[in-house]
C-alpha cells in the first residue's frame, strides 16, 4: 500500500471536496470558512467563475506551450496585464512555477548582474524550501535543518520586529539599520554584497510588517553601495495587504520584485520583474524551465488580475482588513495570553504568549484546533508556531468577516480558558 509521506501532515482534519468563494466544503458535509486561502493563494476565492471559465477555455485550446520553445497568447496577455500594475521601470519579466524558484531566479540575476557573491537576508524571513531559498530562510530551523551544507554567501541582519524586541517601532528600526551598517562593515563588505532580500511583511516569521523608515533605509543603502534591493512579494503581492504590492505601504521601489501565490488564484505561477537593463545582465541560458509560464496558469492569472481590478479587491482587502483587525483587537483586549495583533490588510495575526511574555505555541495550537470545531480554518506561523494567522480570500465581505470573528472569539475562549492575567 502506498501513502503520502508521514511528514505531510494537514493543519486541519478537513477533506475538501469543493470550494466556493471564502468557503470550503468537506467530505464530512460541513461548510468551513477558509481563512487560509491555500496559504494566501486563492486570492479571488475558491473557483471564481471568471478564473474557472478562463482556465476551462484555455485547457480546450492549448494546455502547455513551453515558453523557450514557442510563444503563446496567454503569456503575452499576462505580460501586458502585469505592466499595468508593476512599479514604473520594472518592465521585464521572467516566469517560473513556485515562490522558491522565483526567489532563486532573483538571487541568480542579482549575482550575475553585480558580479558579487553575497546576499543579505533579514532575520525571520521565509523565502522557500529549495536549497538556495532555504539557505536564505531564517523564520524557523524546520525549513533549513538536516541537509547541510547550505548555500554559502548568506548573511543575516535584524528585521525591525518591535514586539519581539520589546521596543517601539522607531527604536527597532534604528537598531535594525544600525546593525545592517555594522554587518556591511564587519561581515559582507558592499563590494561583496549583491543584494538585500526582504519581505515587506514577514510571512512564516510571524506576520510582522516592515516600517517605512526601514524600507527607505534599505533603498538608500542599496543605492549608495551599488547592491540591489530584492522584495519578496510572494505572499504580500496582488492586493493581500490592502495595496497591490506590499511595498506600496512604504514608498520604495525594488530593483527586483518576486511574485507568486495570489497571482493565478491557485494555479502554479511565479515570476520576477526587473528593469530591462538589469534583466539583460542575466547570463545566457540562466533563465528557463519546463513548466514556467504554463498556458493555463497564465490564462488564470490574466483572469485573476481582471477580477482584482473589476471587483476592486485591493480596496476590499483594505476595508475588510480594518474590520477584521478591529475585531481581533477587541478579542485581544479581553483575553489574557494574547500579546500582539498585527499585520496589513488581509494578512493579520494574533500572537499568544505565556504570563512572562514567552511564546506560547501550546495555546496557539489549542485555539487553532478549537476554531476548526467552529467551522473556521486557520494556520499557525512564527518561530515557535505561537502565532495564528488569518489570510482569507480578497473577495471576503462583511458577513464572512463577522462570522469569522464570532468563531474566533469562541475558539479563543475555549483555547485560553483557565489562563491567568499577565
Amino acid at each position: 500500500m502506498t501513502a503520502l509521506s508521514p511528514h505531510l501532515r494537514q493543519a486541519t482534519p478537513v477533506v475538501a471536496v469543493r470550494g466556493e468563494g471564502v468557503h470550503l466544503h468537506g467530505e464530512d458535509g460541513r461548510r468551513y470558512l477558509d481563512f487560509t486561502a491555500g496559504i494566501g493563494v486563492t486570492s479571488t476565492g475558491h473557483c471564481h467563475p471568471r478564473v474557472v471559465a478562463a482556465a476551462q477555455e484555455q485547457i480546450g485550446t492549448l494546455i502547455h506551450g513551453q515558453y523557450t520553445t514557442v510563444m503563446h497568447q496567454p503569456l503575452r496577455r499576462l505580460v501586458d496585464k502585469l505592466g499595468e500594475v508593476l512599479p514604473a521601470g520594472l518592465d521585464s519579466l521572467f516566469f517560473t512555477n513556485s515562490g522558491s524558484e522565483a526567489v532563486e531566479a532573483g538571487l541568480r540575476l542579482a549575482r550575475q548582474a553585480t558580479g558579487r557573491p553575497n546576499v543579505i537576508v533579514c532575520h525571520g524571513g521565509f523565502h522557500g524550501r529549495t536549497v538556495a531559498a532555504a539557505s536564505m530562510t531564517t523564520s524557523g530551523t524546520r525549513f533549513r535543518s538536516g541537509f547541510s551544507p547550505l548555500m554559502s554567501g548568506v548573511v543575516v541582519t535584524p528585521f525591525p520586529s518591535a514586539y519581539r524586541y520589546g521596543w517601539d517601532e522607531e527604536t527597532a528600526t534604528r537598531f535594525a539599520l544600525r546593525e545592517l551598517d555594522y554587518t556591511l562593515q564587519t561581515i559582507s563588505s558592499p563590494a561583496d554584497t549583491a543584494a538585500v532580500i526582504v519581505e515587506p511583511v514577514l510571512g512564516e516569521g510571524g506576520y510582522v510588517p516592515a516600517t517605512r523608515a526601514f524600507m527607505e533605509g534599505l533603498r538608500e543603502r542599496a543605492d549608495r553601495h551599488g547592491f540591489l534591493l530584492i522584495l519578496d512579494e510572494v505572499q504580500t503581492g496582488v492586493g493581500r495587504t490592502g495595496r497591490f504590492w506590499g511595498h506600496d505601504h512604504f514608498g520604495v521601489t525594488p530593483d527586483i520584485l518576486v511574485t507568486a501565490k495570489g497571482l493565478a488564484s491557485g494555479f502554479p505561477l511565479s515570476g520576477i520583474a526587473a528593469s530591462e537593463e538589469l534583466m539583460a545582465k542575466a547570463w545566457p541560458g540562466s533563465q528557463g524551465g519546463t513548466y514556467g509560464a504554463n498556458a493555463v496558469a497564465c490564462a488564470a492569472a490574466v483572469a485573476t488580475l481582471d477580477v482584482v481590478r473589476d471587483e476592486r479587491l485591493v480596496e476590499n482587502a483594505e476595508a475588510m482588513g480594518k474590520r477584521l483587525r478591529h475585531g481581533l483587537e477587541a478579542v485581544a483586549d479581553r483575553t489574557p495570553g494574547i500579546g500582539d495583533v498585527r499585520g496589513l490588510g488581509l494578512m493579520l495575526a494574533t500572537e499568544f504568549v505565556t504570563e512572562d511574555g514567552s511564546p506560547d505555541p501550546e495555546t496557539a495550537a489549542r485555539v487553532q484546533r478549537a476554531a476548526i470545531d467552529e467551522g473556521l480554518l486557520l494556520l499557525l506561523c512564527g518561530a515557535w508556531n505561537q502565532v495564528v494567522r488569518m489570510i482569507p480570500a480578497l473577495v471576503i465581505d462583511e458577513t464572512a468577516v463577522d462570522e469569522g470573528l464570532q468563531a474566533w472569539a469562541t475558539a479563543v475562549e475555549a483555547g485560553t480558558s483557565g489562563a491567568s492575567p499577565r
